[in-house]
């Protein structure tokens, strides 16, 4: 059934007050967007540390400025200006202030589902199945084609891994840099779109390594933590170019359905006790 939902900018879903600032927030379903008012001399170090109790800031920020000008930097270095008019994205890991005499107000869109609250109430531990892709022999193929040729296929790649990973309803967890990992509220879709993706992958010339593992883990912002997430990342890593491998956890979930595999043996995974069992999914014809 077509979704269709709009809301306006005077009535916000909710306002969270910070020192020196404000963020407006609007619920659009899977989607949250912020509007954040920082006053002259606010920094996240100063105003918003003592709330994340991090380092730095933690969360991917992709937005537009209005109003005012925002330094930002990272503890190895880089720094960049952002202000009126201008889109940016700022990767986890990074410190801001605002500079001039003006306030500064922007657009975020990536960020904002948790920002500015306290550590408590920005986790939560939830049972999903996981699924992780990596590329295979990135930075070999990056020297090879050249970086405007690998910048087009990367792109080209992530978009076709949110198409899909959307397509089977599930959420992007965390970007790795070379994949990403996505929850799902069911095993069968988890594995369907880790084929799908593979399938995408070599069509667009890339070698793509996909596990797929069921467990209890910790949702932080723009990321995942916990075991579930050793363990997945450790059968992605035996996965050749193509491949998709299951965890005997999430294999055992698929019992009845039409899913067909092929065992490839019990294995002990680096940091995790005892053997694990683990499955290649053989690919699967698309539904008719």
């Amino acid at each position: 059934m077509a979704h269709m939902q709009r809301k306006t900018l005077t009535l916000p879903d909710e306002t969270r007050v910070i020192p020196h600032g404000r963020t407006d927030i609007w619920n659009l379903g899977d989607f949250v967007v912020g509007r954040i008012t920082f006053e002259p001399g606010w920094q996240w170090s100063k105003d918003v540390r003592p709330i994340a109790q991090t380092e730095w800031c933690e969360y991917h920020h992709l937005g537009l400025m209005v109003e005012g000008i925002i330094h930002y930097f990272t503890p190895d270095g880089l720094e960049m200006e952002v202000g009126p008019g201008m889109l940016y994205e700022i990767l986890p890991g990074h410190d801001a202030l605002v500079m001039g005499d003006a306030p500064a107000v922007m657009f975020d869109f990536a960020g904002m589902r948790t920002f500015a609250l306290p550590a408590a109430a920005r986790t939560e531990r939830v049972l999903a199945t996981l699924l992780c892709t990596d590329i295979v022999d990135s930075t070999a193929t990056a020297e090879r084609v050249g970086p405007a040729a690998w910048g087009t296929m990367l792109a080209n790649l992530n978009a076709e891994c949110s198409r899909q990973i959307d397509k089977f309803r599930g959420k992007v967890a965390a970007n790795t840099g070379d994949g990403v990992i996505a929850m799902f509220d069911g095993a069968e879709r988890a594995m369907r779109c880790g084929q799908a993706v593979s399938e995408a992958a070599g069509r667009l010339g890339f070698g793509l390594r996909v596990g797929v593992h069921t467990g209890e883990v910790e949702v932080i912002p723009d990321n995942v933590r916990g075991v579930a997430v050793h363990i997945l990342s450790r059968i992605t890593a035996l996965a050749g170019p193509g491949e998709v491998l299951v965890s005997g956890t999430t294999h055992e979930l698929v019992a009845d359905s039409d899913l067909r595999f092929e065992d490839r043996g019990s294995h002990e995974l680096k940091g995790v006790s005892g053997a694990r069992q683990v499955w290649a999914l053989v690919a699967q014809p698309p539904p008719e």
